[in-house]
């Protein structure tokens, strides 16, 4: 199974996961004070499987002479407890949370308006559950929980 490693490691998902695993204490929540529903940060998350096959089609649909740019994503965002939330079901793990402050220039909410490649190459997301993402990334930092060097 394919997955995310890189450090430093930034990206919501596998920071949770993580925490899951007791590679690191806690996971830090930037901002809980946002004009969202619970508060936190929303951002459009995109399945790994889903943004590969968005490049494939991208590359399969070159023309020459033209360049097109893309936004991909599902249209519709998670909040970072939900997200959060997602996690603590499906590893059963209670991860610890600790809440700082705002990032200086982080948006309440950030999603893709994909209709453009929807349109052009007929793309659209086959694993948009928040579900999904959260249950393959667990399985890929189950199997390497210090990255690929460190399995």
């Amino acid at each position: 199974m394919l997955g995310e490693d890189h450090e430093p490691e930034t990206h919501l998902i596998p920071n949770i996961l993580r925490a899951a695993l007791g590679v690191t204490e806690f996971v830090e929540v930037y901002g809980t004070d946002y004009p969202t529903p619970d508060g936190t940060a929303i951002r459009d998350y995109i399945h790994i499987e889903d943004l590969s096959s968005a490049h494939i089609l991208a590359l399969e649909g070159v023309r020459p002479g033209e360049h097109r740019i893309f936004n991909l994503g599902n249209g519709d965002g998670f909040s970072v407890r939900e997200v959060i939330a997602a996690a603590r079901e499906l590893t059963g793990t209670e991860i610890e949370v600790r809440e700082a402050d705002r990032r200086p220039g982080d948006p309440p909410m950030l999603v893709a308006a994909s209709q453009k490649i929807r349109a052009e190459l007929g793309w659209s997301a086959r694993k948009p559950a928040l579900r999904d993402m959260v249950g393959d990334a667990w399985e890929f930092a189950r199997a390497h929980p210090r990255g690929y060097s460190g399995s």
